[in-house]
């Protein structure tokens, strides 16, 4: 009989209800080092690195193709003349003309790309952009402002990533107002600003007279175009996205943390408060020197990460690397588009992204189940 009720003892204590304790991932090992946790849809290290590398491919492929086709047809033994210095026209045309182009398409692609996948990982949801989100549109009030002003090519991305933090920061805080930030408060805050900063680059644009001297380029600008583009704004852009890249990399772990939600975030170590300014200054970093180089050029952010997180999962330290080199192929190829459709007359590559991830974007906004009737 003593036996049997210590038996049941014995078993009340293995059964015994504990004290409720915040939730952990399953892939949790005990430590408190965020690099331990595992986010959904993490994928062998080998199909990662394949992928990398098909994107790694295309994007010389997609770059090459970008450079041999023209209003002026080039072959290929004239472009490696050319880039081993032939004075020739042809080797003007393909270093001040076309290699600046597909280099600068590649940039803002690629950094568009990297700026939506920490959006979409800050929010935990597919439908952030910078573009959406009105960073973009702050980065561009910003650009206009300063060359309104006379700032020379050094100057631009610099004004372009204060007008994207200002703008992002503000969109955040209005985001807030109601107590809890969500994705559909995020894009109402983000059309708010952008239809607000739309009227001011028009008045901008009206009443500077040193816009008006040029106000046919300035306005294919604002459209999206990487038509033109000088190596001094190209040094300047690259210095800024390798910064917000390598940000980017660096923030990746905090934001598989934050796939599980804030608590369980914060009880891996990561300061939500801080990992959000982080995010966001990474973002603007990259949006803003987007801006500065093609102006505002919609839907990249949007439509890769979303795409790219079937082929690599959602792991950001895969994503954000991937993110970048698919966004840079998407633009270079959307700019070759740009060129080729109507030619010889040009489109605005921010034209060919909208026909593409405006229906996308909707398309993400019904199945979400966000739409508001």
């Amino acid at each position: 009989m003593v036996r049997h009720r210590r038996g049941e003892e014995r078993a009340n204590h293995h059964h015994r209800t504990e004290p409720h304790q915040p939730a952990r991932p399953a892939c949790w090992r005990g430590g408190r080092d965020v690099r331990e946790a595992h986010t959904p849809g993490a994928l062998p290290v080998v199909r990662t690195l394949t992928i990398l590398g098909i994107l790694a491919a295309a994007l010389a492929i997609s770059a090459a193709a970008g450079i041999l086709v023209g209003a002026v047809a080039i072959g290929p033994a004239d472009v490696l003349a050319a880039l081993f210095g032939s004075n020739d026209v042809n080797g003007t045309i393909i270093r001040e003309l076309r290699l600046p182009r597909v280099l600068g398409a590649a940039l803002v692609g690629g950094s568009l790309g990297t700026a939506g996948a920490l959006l979409q990982g800050l929010l935990r949801n597919p439908l952030a952009d910078p573009f959406v989100t009105g960073t973009s549109a702050g980065a561009t009030l910003a650009a206009v402002t300063a060359i309104a002003l006379g700032a020379t090519a050094p100057i631009v991305p610099l004004a372009a990533f204060m007008g994207a933090l200002v703008a992002v920061t503000v969109v955040w805080r209005l985001a807030q107002l109601g107590g809890s930030t969500t994705v559909l408060t995020v894009l109402l805050a983000g059309v708010v600003l952008t239809s607000f900063v739309g009227a001011v680059v028009t008045f901008i644009l009206v009443s500077s007279d040193r816009l008006a001297l040029r106000l046919r380029a300035v306005l294919g600008w604002l459209q999206g175009g990487v038509s033109v583009i000088s190596w001094e704004e190209l040094a300047v852009a690259a210095i800024v996205v390798a910064v917000g890249l390598g940000f980017a990399l660096a923030l990746a772990h905090r934001l598989d943390a934050y796939a599980f939600g804030e608590e369980t975030a914060a009880t891996l170590g990561v300061d939500p408060d801080r990992t959000t300014t982080a995010v966001l200054a990474a973002t603007a970093l990259l949006a803003g020197a987007a801006v500065a180089l093609a102006g505002l050029v919609g839907f990249v952010g949007l439509v890769i990460p979303h795409a790219l997180r079937f082929a690599v999962g959602a792991t950001n330290r895969r994503l954000i690397p991937a993110s970048f080199l698919g966004g840079a192929v998407a633009l270079v190829l959307a700019d070759l588009g740009a060129r080729v459709v109507l030619a010889p007359a040009e489109l605005p590559v921010g034209a060919i992204t909208g026909l593409i991830g405006a229906p996308f974007f909707l398309a993400l906004l019904v199945r979400s189940r966000q739409v508001v009737v």
